[in-house]
């Protein structure tokens, strides 16, 4: 049970990145990872931000219902190629099908954020993109990047955090937002409820 009379808000996502940003920034929160079905969501026929506000706010009030005076913060991330929604590899094999299409030519990679405080009647949602344009890998960087394991668990099948230089020739936008957590829009959305780092 999370300690809520001591955090700023409550982060309803598991994802080690998104905690260690937050962390870092100074921010007090508990974690309570969302159990909504991603899958149950028909999100076809809509844009990629859209899809990510949709998923964001749908956790984002999967936690709350259950916190109600609580400020719960909902998230989203997937990486948009030419339209097409690129979200986790199932496997080794679908992995290394994104990692030769995503690096092939620029893309996309979009977060939805939701704040939600359902005693405050508090609703935000937003997203923000970053343009990531790729270095041409070659097949050895390819094998030695799905051998590692480095795609696992992440939108894309890779990380920035962790490829950087390697994998990435420049962004156009927030760098975090690559990482699951765009820091600039978080760190605004979060001003505007009050909730600043514990610096």
């Amino acid at each position: 049970m999370p300690d809520i009379r001591t955090s700023q808000f409550i982060l309803a996502s598991a994802s080690p990145r998104r905690r260690d940003l937050l962390r870092r920034a100074g921010y007090c929160f508990e974690i309570v990872p969302s159990g909504v079905d991603e899958s149950k969501y028909n999100v076809n026929g809509i844009c990629s931000e859209e899809h990510t506000k949709i998923l964001a706010l749908a956790k984002a009030n999967d936690i709350a219902a259950r916190f109600p005076n609580a400020v719960v913060m909902g998230s989203d991330t997937v990486v948009d190629l030419d339209g097409e929604i690129i979200g986790k590899p199932d496997d080794v094999t679908h992995a290394e099908e994104i990692i030769r299409k995503l690096f092939s030519k620029p893309h996309k990679v979009i977060t939805g954020l939701a704040m939600v405080c359902i005693e405050k009647t508090i609703e935000i949602v937003e997203a923000d993109t970053t343009v990531v344009y790729p270095r041409q890998l070659t097949e050895a960087q390819i094998a030695d990047h799905i051998i590692n394991g480095q795609w696992q668990g992440k939108a894309g099948a890779y990380g920035i955090q962790e490829t950087g230089d390697e994998f990435v020739e420049r962004i156009d936008g927030s760098f975090t937002n690559v990482m699951g957590l765009p820091m600039e829009l978080t760190e605004h959305l979060l001003g505007r409820l009050g909730i600043r780092p514990q610096l």
